[in-house]
């Protein structure tokens, strides 16, 4: 039995208001999947049965969604300068139109914020927020911003129409990325974030269901809902201690609200979505949001190509550094990144994350350490077989300089 758009529809809806987990949702869709066509379900009735969400959230969703439809539209033909094409989707915090812009002649996309949060300044502030941001950025891979205004009361914002899918639609079927394929969707968005992050702009939430791809197989960073300003104190001292971002993708210093958070947050999250294409598998999994983010601050992280054997050494080298649970750990630019990427591209080895590696063993030997295990195995306790010829050509290396140096002192 196959999945129907209501099907679609209703099980994003389930997972914006955070009723159940994306592991819950994908047991469903399995299950609807297997169920023989003579005895239909849907999609709710299975999250009900399986006691993932209640009769009365269930109810509650289709209810808002009926309002948030019914209003939406009305506005949405009320729009100076715009004719309504049809609905795209619905989420927790917006109704989206594709549209037409008369004086351009070209297709838009129409975010239309719902009554119950236009009558709410804070949703209405960050709407807002998320325009301006967005208006900052002129930018190949990153979503473009036309307008924003006010009609009938409602708040709506204009943006490019993207015709393609979201990378979580692919990741939600089970799909694993070629090793070349995940690598050039990650240049797009770290390229994205170069452009963002020069404007002084942090996105905050880099994650599957927020990259597009287009029908020519071009990648756009969407949704700056989360963007902040670098510079804007006042508004970081105002979330300290709140936990901004997606449990799977979210970065530790988000995870613990710190004020001073950087573009290597995105970084991260670029990082863990390039794990979760390359190995089908998010980062970290458990049962709860919480519990996924404590794994996140405190539990390492399996190499990626321990689950994936054909992935190179020096992919799984660049996912490690974007992933260092340290900031201080990671690529100190989307820059830095870019040059890692590109280089495992051409089939060379990224110097950056093999230069980090390098130069932290090699420490630790010349002070007479042990590698620290932690950082270099696996969790069935094998060791990586870069890691083994690190340590082999350090300590190699290592008795060479002192043996030149006894040899100069000889002399």
């Amino acid at each position: 039995m196959s999945e129907t758009n209501y099907d679609t529809i209703f099980g994003k809806q389930v997972l914006d208001q955070g009723y159940c987990t994306e592991d819950e949702l994908d047991r469903c869709k399995k299950q609807l999947k297997d169920r023989p066509k003579d005895n239909p379900v849907t999609l709710e009735q299975l999250l009900i049965s399986n006691r993932f969400i209640t009769p009365n959230q269930a109810k509650r969703l289709k209810d808002t969604s009926k309002e948030n439809t019914r209003e939406g539209k009305d506005v949405a033909e009320q729009i100076p300068g715009y004719k309504i094409i049809g609905k795209l989707g619905a989420g927790a915090m917006a109704i989206v139109y594709k549209a037409k812009q008369l004086s351009l002649d070209r297709i838009v996309a129409i975010k239309i914020l719902p009554r119950r949060f236009s009558e709410n300044q804070d949703y209405v502030q960050r709407f807002y927020k998320e325009g301006k941001a967005a208006a900052k950025l002129n930018h190949n891979n990153i979503v473009g911003a036309y307008d924003v205004g006010e009609a009938g009361g409602y708040h709506y914002f204009v943006v490019e129409y993207v015709e393609g899918k979201t990378l979580y639609e692919d990741l939600a079927k089970g799909k694993i990325f070629s090793e070349e394929e995940a690598i050039n969707i990650t240049i797009q968005v770290a390229s994205a974030l170069a452009h963002a992050h020069a404007k002084g702009l942090i996105h905050r939430d880099v994650k599957p269901k927020n990259i597009m791809i287009n029908s020519a197989g071009i990648v756009k960073l969407a949704d700056l809902g989360l963007a902040r300003d670098a510079a804007d104190i006042e508004m970081a001292k105002s979330e300290a201690g709140k936990a901004f971002g997606t449990p799977y993708y979210i970065s530790p210093e988000q995870i613990r609200g710190e004020i001073d958070i950087d573009g290597r947050c995105d970084i991260y999250s670029l990082g863990a979505t390039l794990y979760h294409m390359v190995t089908g598998k998010v980062p970290f999994e458990a049962s709860t949001p919480s519990e996924v983010m404590r794994k996140h601050l405190k539990e390492p992280l399996v190499p990626p190509d321990h689950i994936n054997t054909t992935l190179s050494a020096g992919a799984s080298e660049v996912i490690e550094m974007m992933m260092a649970k340290r900031k201080q750990d990671r690529y100190t630019s989307a820059e830095e990144l870019l040059a890692d990427l590109n280089a495992v591209r051409r089939g060379e080895p990224p110097l950056r994350a093999r230069r980090k590696f390098n130069i932290e063993e090699l420490q630790q030997l010349q002070q007479g350490q042990t590698i620290e295990p932690q950082a270099s195995t696996y969790q069935d306790g094998t060791v990586s077989k870069y890691r083994v010829l690190v340590v082999i050509l350090s300590s190699i290396i290592l008795v060479l300089v002192l043996l030149v140096i006894f040899l100069f002192a000889s002399k």
